[in-house]
């Protein structure tokens, strides 16, 4: 979890002023692949995507569909991600740190799934450097990182002390269509 901390930190830094009480961001991004290869026993599935790129992964045992998968059908994903900060004074409650996975198949006659995940986890401001401008924190496991931040009015406000709850989902939309006919 904590280079997911690291991570949003980073965006948090690049996207907007602290002193508004809640920042988010979010992007939406989607995506088609042509099944290419289907190793049944191994379960294992070769993917081209629209740009020539070949890719092979593993499907795991809990996609029980996974046999109705055929060479030629075409995987569309719509990938959502969105990150939620929020700068906290100090003595102020905030968020629980967790993690939280939903999965659900979709109906119709070919596989498909929605997938989501939302991890929330909080930093501490161990020192603010406006003259950089830079922060340095403390993630949950005790490590201390500095950034460099491009945009010195994203940390007006923001003091040694403060917390930052950082809220991460990701969602996935998965749909499989047979071939067209040519």
């Amino acid at each position: 979890m904590h280079s997911i901390s690291l991570v949003c930190l980073s965006a948090f830094l690049a996207i907007g002023s602290p002193s508004q009480k809640t920042v988010t961001k979010s992007d939406v991004a989607t995506a088609t692949a042509t099944v290419q290869a289907i190793d049944t026993a191994n379960r294992i599935i070769t993917l081209r995507s629209e740009d020539g790129t070949e890719d092979t992964m593993y499907v795991p045992t809990d996609v029980t569909r996974f046999d109705q998968v055929k060479v030629g059908d075409k995987l569309k994903v719509r990938y959502h991600e969105s990150m939620v900060f929020q700068v906290r004074k100090p003595g102020e409650a905030g968020s629980k740190p967790g993690d939280t996975v939903n999965a659900a198949r979709t109906p119709g006659a070919k596989p498909g799934a929605q997938m989501s995940r939302q991890v929330t986890a909080t930093v501490d401001v161990v020192a603010v450097d406006p003259s950089v401008p830079s922060i340095t924190i403390k993630t949950a496991d005790g490590r201390t990182v500095t950034r460099k931040i491009e945009n010195k009015k994203n940390i007006e406000g923001v003091k040694a002390g403060d917390k930052i709850d950082i809220t991460f989902t990701q969602a996935a939309l998965i749909a499989i269509e047979a071939p067209t006919a040519k």
